[in-house]
């Protein structure tokens, strides 16, 4: 990997587009339900051209709008669309899954993921509401997009009640990147990008047990990062190996860190990653 990356050159420039728009659009534009605060989601897209789409799920704490630039200008120059999705992001699954609640419940960050992606988990350790989960939530917005902007062809990315996965690509970091493994685990998304994507615990320390469900995303669409200097490195290569992601798309990062950083946000913040990003957006790529 160093050999890889050391000596590249900076971020490509974002393809020049004329037609590009920038899009934030507030949560509750889509869903009366939800909370006038949210921070908005955040699309970027050539209304002229009909993409393939990736979606971006921050980590925790994480607003989509302030998310990894360079990361963002290699998906659109790759040539996908963008949305960043505003979700409940406020507290990871660690936070909740420990002590004596996860020896109560040993599935529980199964049914915490269940919850925060498709809203239906039962006796789910967190508040969230339906209408607050991830599907749901991007769904709704893919429709208002469709409604507001007929000619940008969003109604291309939907498939009656949920998104159209052949043509969307699931990419997230830490609690997000974990969230894109669960949903690619029961539907056949387009791809994986996994930035450090957490290590779900049971009771007895093992990694959770969803992690070997079988996965109806193949094999081949997913790629995965960490880098070897995080804390739970060992931890994320093993919840990387239980998921089936081939070796060879497991990329075991070992740059220098930036000034400053910190190396579980290494993957999607260091520029000099670039080509790498450049070589998974290729891989997942859904053909037109």
């Amino acid at each position: 990997m160093r050999r890889l990356l050391l000596g590249t050159a900076l971020l490509l420039a974002l393809s020049a587009q004329a037609e590009e728009r920038s899009l934030r659009v507030a949560p509750q534009a889509t869903d009366a339900r939800l909370k006038a605060d949210e921070p908005p989601h955040w699309v970027v897209y050539d209304p002229a051209v009909t993409e393939p789409l990736l979606v971006w799920l921050p980590g925790t704490n994480g607003h989509p709008a302030s998310g990894p630039k360079g990361l963002f200008q290699a998906v659109r120059s790759a040539g996908f669309r963008l949305v960043g999705l505003s979700y409940l992001d406020d507290v990871a699954v660690s936070q909740v899954c420990k002590g004596p609640r996860l020896q109560a419940h040993p599935t529980c960050a199964a049914a915490f993921r269940q919850q925060r992606v498709w809203g239906d988990a039962t006796a789910a350790p967190i508040d969230d509401r339906p209408e607050d989960a991830i599907v749901p939530r991007l769904t709704r917005l893919l429709r208002h997009l469709a409604e507001q902007d007929p000619a940008g062809q969003w109604a291309g990315y939907l498939d009656g009640d949920e998104p159209r996965w052949s043509r969307i690509v699931l990419a997230g970091q830490s609690q997000g990147g974990g969230m894109a493994a669960f949903i690619a685990k029961t539907r056949a998304v387009a791809g994986v990008l996994d930035f450090s994507g957490g290590w779900d615990r049971e009771a007895g320390g093992e990694l959770a047990r969803w992690y070997r469900r079988a996965s109806v995303t193949p094999p081949e669409r997913w790629h995965a990062t960490y880098h070897v200097q995080e804390t739970a490195a060992d931890l994320l290569a093993q919840s990387y190996r239980l998921l089936g992601i081939p070796p060879a798309q497991v990329h075991a990062l070992d740059l220098p860190l930036r000034p400053g950083g910190q190396p579980h946000g290494e993957g999607i913040a260091n520029a000099a990653y670039a080509p790498l990003w450049q070589q998974m957006l290729r891989a997942v790529r859904p053909e037109p």
